[in-house]
């Protein structure tokens, strides 16, 4: 649904109360700041609390600054509970918190892989679990899930990071269709590449390397280099767009490049099934 331009004089949407994970760098900075510079208010949630330090010195009572861990189940429970209690309500719980793991599907350790789902995929979970009884309580709530292009196609030797987010998809699909009849939405924010921290060291794990793939991880990092990247810095007001829409839509893309990947990827997955489509009737058997 394409969101409607706000009439002329109409009145500004009411602020909003928001939980953000990774909020110290990124886009969980860039959006922290970019709600509190509109009004609304933010728990915002960090591994490192001295990463926030600044925001109440700039914010004051807008901003509740948290250590948050989101592998810690028992401390996300508590600091959900506490932002809600210290702003009496949450109309915006948004899970950023996240990083990639660098390797080929052999390089990978399983407890690399272990170590990667426990933020990307259980961190978000114990975050949604933790907020879900209250937001029913309200009678309304959005949850918004920072996934990925990559939740939709794949990139070889980030394989890892893109299994996480099609797990991500998957959850916050099944969620939205779950949560729905108590006034709960659900909104997947799909990025493309950005020029933010997310290549940094902070936002990256490396798998230990077989000399077998340096070749093939050499070209595919050349080919990145070369890669054009938004400005993280245009993208609070279509976050804004959704969190304001009466109905805002499951997933939404950020920048220009996802739809045209995901075009030609479901155009190509279409190709094969459609090939094969009499070997898969064959399959079926006699009807019962």
């Amino acid at each position: 649904m394409t969101p409607q331009p706000q009439a002329a004089g109409a009145a500004s949407p009411a602020p909003k109360i928001w939980f953000i994970t990774g909020a110290s760098r990124g886009f969980g900075r860039i959006w922290t700041e970019a709600a509190l510079q509109r009004g609304d208010k933010v728990a915002a949630t960090a591994r490192q609390l001295a990463s926030l330090a600044d925001l109440p010195a700039t914010y004051g009572d807008l901003v509740l600054t948290l250590e948050l861990d989101v592998t810690n189940p028992a401390q996300v429970k508590a600091a959900v509970a506490q932002a809600h209690a210290h702003f009496g309500r949450l109309d915006v719980v948004l899970n950023n918190a996240g990083y990639s793991l660098v390797g080929t599907v052999e390089e990978a350790s399983l407890d690399d892989v272990r170590a990667l789902y426990e933020t990307n995929v259980f961190g978000t979970l114990a975050v949604i679990q933790a907020a879900l009884p209250l937001l029913r309580a309200q009678g309304h709530g959005h949850i918004l899930g920072v996934s990925s292009g990559l939740g939709h196609y794949t990139l070889p030797v980030i394989g890892y990071y893109c299994s996480t987010k099609w797990a991500f998809e998957a959850l916050h699909e099944s969620l939205a269709a779950e949560v729905a009849p108590f006034g709960i939405q659900v909104t997947i924010i799909e990025p493309g590449a950005y020029a933010t921290e997310f290549g940094s060291p902070e936002s990256l794990r490396f798998a230990t390397g077989l000399e077998v793939y340096t070749d093939f991880k050499n070209q595919f990092f050349g080919n990145l280099r070369g890669l054009e990247r938004g400005d993280p810095a245009a993208t609070p007001a279509a976050l804004f767009a959704v969190v304001d829409a009466e109905q805002p839509p499951l997933r939404l893309f950020l920048g220009s490049h996802n739809l045209p990947m995901v075009r030609a990827t479901y155009a190509e997955r279409l190709a094969t099934w459609e090939a094969w489509q009499p070997v898969a009737d064959a399959a079926q058997g006699d009807a019962k």
